[in-house]
């Protein structure tokens, strides 16, 4: 894992919509100056995660074949992924699917259609947040 003190994140991106992916990857890493690694499925993740590395998890909920709750539970049976802090990107952003998704350790919740610049602002203060103990 990256330290916060001297250090940008690296991020797990999982989207299946490949336009999201693109916005994503220019918001966190030309905007934001991140290292990111994108997947279109939870499956595809799960085979690079630990190779990666990744500080943060950013998932897509809606997705085929695997959900992002499904991959989250998959992620987090990895070696070093168990306390890796989670957000959820999703269209489905209704006050019962946000509660539900934090019920699963998620430390935010990022609605569909998100704004790019601000993006990596949110991911890199959710990062910062879960190594303080916040």
């Amino acid at each position: 894992m990256t330290d916060p003190a001297t250090a940008r994140p690296r991020v797990l991106h999982v989207d299946d919509d490949d336009d999201i992916r693109a916005i994503t990857q220019i918001a966190l890493a030309v905007v934001g100056e991140l290292e990111v690694l994108q997947c279109s499925s939870g499956l595809e993740a799960l085979e690079v995660a630990q190779k990666f590395s990744p500080d943060i998890l950013l998932l897509d909920v809606m997705m085929p074949d695997m959900t992002g709750e499904e991959t989250l539970a998959a992620l987090r049976q990895l070696d070093g992924l168990a306390t890796a802090p989670v957000i959820f990107m999703t269209a489905k952003a209704h006050s019962d699917d946000i509660a539900h998704l934090m019920t699963l350790g998620t430390q935010r919740v990022i609605a569909k259609p998100f704004d790019p610049l601000t993006l990596a602002t949110e991911v890199v203060e959710v990062w910062e947040q879960s190594a303080k103990g916040v």
